[in-house]
């Protein structure tokens, strides 16, 4: 196996749903919107539900599309789904959209777990994604909206047991393949997951590249594919677009063994950046080039996993704020957010903090909880946007998810819903904690789960509190409740490529947002572990790496030494 490395002005290729840049894949830190992460493992089996699988990663391409753009060609995008018995589909993964271009190799990959003992059908459909849904979030987009341009369906086995673990369909439209039209094919790589703890920080830069713009410079991307045993490269990373800019020179990036595969290809790399000549990029039409990419950045390193630390003694510690603002209703009204029923059926507040609660915990040892409310009208009459949900001066903690409940309960007997709707006092304050523990213990990460009802008042206020709040060990999971427009949390929730950035322009050092709406989970789009295990793992992997903070076992044994 080798590597390919290819240079791209911006034109006939940008990613444009999931931002201008993809992340690697890897075994621990999976972005997959229903691909299984070692997190989501690890919760399922201390509960008793072991499964014997092997995780798989495919790899999707596609040629001769369809065109139904009229200026331009069509931006495709895959969705995969798995078919259950009952005949219903299960969606289990989307790719990032690339705009113009029928003949698309996306990067991002469907994570499946393959049972061998079970037969697992799968259906592949692709889609052209509307030009005026590009600034939204792939996972967000409703597909009912999007131009569908062909599916194809196979079984998992079918694609493993490949010689080449590739399997190339014929897409056909709903009704089946029976109709001769051509949709074009799409090609489908399967590649076992195998654990890696070994990585290469790498930072490229070119110079001298040709400019192929018109009125200004090119726009530069360079993406990195695998090539495979039939000779098809596979791409695995695409850094960000670097606008008109002909000398670029990229951010760092991270890659595991595992995407390399070959040591081969590691060892191309590093003899780049020991001789410093750089490499000749090839036009494919002329089969001659002068353009040069250069290895500036070659360090090799341990990468651990989530796993790894959390074992090693690393805790998630809990803290809930609750949204007391009078949109949610006069609490005695039945049809109130924050109706108690005497039936015990439980309101959304309540559903969430137990449902997120239960999940958090287990990765808490002491289990206590600070509990905030925010928007509300308390004790003394005035209106607060943080207060302590248990009614004490003194203290915020409260015991377990039961403790919260109570508090909760109690808060509305005491609390007065007002408004409006302000996030920043309450960010402030889990930064606060989360700093403070800096002092004392690198082992604990926080996690801050808001739970509100609507629209924000407080948005570039917000903005700035989570870019503070991106340097210290905090991960904020907003869940939306009832039926409002939660686009504001979208664009939190910074799964569109783009930090997000202060009112003085400083840009956030890593996503902390997750944004979950309940409604989907009461639909049964997503499970609520799923949700909130999805990007949590990621954000501390992040931040513990770019810290070169290290496991408490690691730390120990190198203390030893």
């Amino acid at each position: 196996m080798g590597l390919c490395l290819s240079g791209s002005d911006v034109r006939g290729g940008k990613q444009a749903v999931g931002g201008a840049h993809l992340r690697p894949t890897s075994a621990a830190d999976h972005n997959n919107v229903s691909g299984q992460n070692d997190a989501v493992d690890f919760f399922f089996k201390s509960r008793g539900l072991h499964a014997l699988f092997t995780q798989i990663e495919l790899s999707l391409s596609a040629s001769k599309l369809r065109d139904l753009d009229i200026a331009s060609k069509s931006d495709p995008m895959a969705v995969a789904h798995a078919k259950k018995r009952d005949g219903r589909l299960k969606e289990i993964g989307r790719t990032e959209v690339i705009m113009n271009n029928l003949i698309p190799a996306w990067i991002g990959k469907i994570a499946i777990a393959f049972q061998f003992e079970i037969v697992q059908p799968l259906l592949f459909r692709v889609y052209d994604v509307d030009t005026k849904y590009h600034n939204i979030p792939v996972k967000m987009l409703k597909l009912e909206d999007q131009d569908f341009l062909g599916e194809a369906s196979c079984v998992l086995s079918e694609i493993v047991t490949k010689q080449n673990r590739t399997l190339t369909l014929k897409l056909h439209n709903n009704y089946g393949p029976q109709v001769s039209r051509n949709f074009g094919t799409l090609s489908v790589h399967a590649e076992e997951t195998v654990a890696s703890k070994s990585a290469v920080e790498i930072a490229f830069r070119c110079s001298h590249l040709q400019n192929v713009d018109l009125f200004s410079k090119s726009d530069p991307f360079l993406r990195i594919s695998r090539i495979v045993e039939s000779g098809n490269s596979i791409p695995i990373y695409k850094t960000e677009v670097i606008n008109n800019n002909l000398n670029p020179i990229w951010r760092p990036i991270t890659l595991s063994m595992q995407q390399f595969v070959s040591k081969k290809s590691v060892g191309d790399l590093e003899k780049l950046h020991q001789e410093r000549t750089g490499a000749t990029f090839m036009l494919p039409s002329t089969q001659c080039g002068h353009d040069k990419l250069f290895v500036e950045k070659f360090v090799e390193k341990e990468q651990y996993s989530f796993l790894d630390y959390i074992s090693s003694g690393f805790e998630l510690n809990f803290m809930v704020a609750v949204d007391f603002t009078a949109s949610n209703g006069n609490p005695r009204n039945p049809n109130s957010l924050h109706y108690i029923d005497p039936s015990g059926r439980l309101n959304s507040y309540q559903q969430a903090i137990t449902e997120i609660g239960e999940v958090i915990q287990f990765y808490d040892s002491d289990r206590r909880f600070p509990a905030w409310g925010f928007g509300g009208k308390t004790f003394d009459g005035t209106v607060s946007h943080c207060f302590n949900l248990n009614g004490r001066a003194g203290g915020f903690e409260v015991d377990g998810v039961e403790g919260i409940m109570a508090a909760y309960a109690s808060a509305l007997n005491n609390v007065s819903l007002a408004g409006p709707t302000l996030f920043g006092q309450v960010i402030n304050t889990a930064a606060r904690i989360a700093g403070q523990s800096l002092s004392y213990d690198r082992s604990k990460y926080f996690v801050l789960l808001i739970i509100t009802d609507g629209v924000l008042t407080d948005l570039q206020e917000t903005k700035d509190a989570l870019v503070r709040a991106s340097d210290l060990p905090l991960s904020i999971l907003i869940v939306g409740v009832g039926g409002a427009d939660f686009t504001q949390m979208e664009i939190l929730d910074a799964d569109n490529g783009c930090r997000l950035e202060s009112s003085t322009d400083r840009v956030a050092t890593r996503d902390i947002v997750q944004f979950v709406p309940m409604r989907e989970v009461h639909s049964g789009q997503i499970s609520v572990v799923q949700a909130l295990l999805e990007e949590l793992p990621g954000q501390f992997l992040t931040y513990m790496r770019c810290r070169d903070i290290k496991p408490l076992n690691v730390q120990m044994a190198q203390t030893c030494a």
